[in-house]
């Protein structure tokens, strides 16, 4: 009787150990997996230029993609600025990539390398080497074509205008062969080179079937 009552005494002592132990043990919250980031890197035509604010066509994805069950989770980051190049671009994204991860970048970025009659080769190397940078951290690209008007030259219009198609191919991305296809010349502001608002949606119907198969599918 004595040893069953000693044993008894064990047991319990034990569990009470191994209670307190539970009870003190730091609890570690699971760290939660972070939104897939879809990156847009443009210029005033991804920047809201001459807009108010959730206008334009970045805006109009966010929107979209909020309204789709398939696509809540996706967080839209518009890291354009008005008068960026391609130059500008490539230097922005190495941090922008570091501190969103995105899971898709799009690259809208050119039309003033054009506007300031730089050298294709650079536009074409600055391309790449974002395309690059983006795929090596994971993400799926999309590049976003753009044309200038005839009276910069009709050769480096047409040269301007096949660096798009030409990078895109090089380096597997997707492409839209130009963000204003079928924006009339009546829905520019008066600058005759930034979309009114009414634009954008056409803008973003342009930019949706070439983006829509990279996003992640909750």
């Amino acid at each position: 009787m004595k040893t069953t009552r000693r044993a008894l005494l064990a047991h319990c002592t034990a569990l009470a150990l191994a209670t307190a132990g539970l009870a003190t043990r730091p609890c570690v919250a699971q760290a939660q997996p972070a939104a897939p980031v879809v990156l847009v890197l443009g210029d005033s035509m991804s920047a809201e230029y001459g807009l108010a604010r959730g206008q334009g066509w970045v805006a109009l994805l966010s929107q979209r993609l909020a309204a789709d069950p398939r696509h809540k989770g996706l967080s839209v980051v518009n890291a354009s600025i008005s008068g960026d190049t391609t130059a500008g671009g490539r230097s922005r994204l190495p941090a922008l990539i570091k501190r969103h991860r995105p899971a898709v970048v799009v690259i809208e970025l050119g039309g003033n390398d054009a506007l300031r009659g730089l050298p294709l080769s650079m536009t074409r190397e600055n391309l790449q080497a974002m395309a690059r940078a983006a795929k090596e951290a994971g993400a799926k690209v999309l590049l976003v074509g753009m044309q200038i008007p005839p009276n910069y030259g009709r050769r480096y219009s047409d040269d301007f205008a096949a660096v798009f198609p030409a990078v895109a191919r090089q380096e597997g991305a997707a492409l839209v062969p130009f963000l204003l296809e079928g924006v009339g010349d009546a829905l520019f502001q008066a600058d005759r080179i930034h979309p009114r608002a009414d634009a954008h949606p056409t803008m973003l119907a342009n930019v949706w079937p070439a983006l829509k198969p990279l996003l992640p599918v909750s």
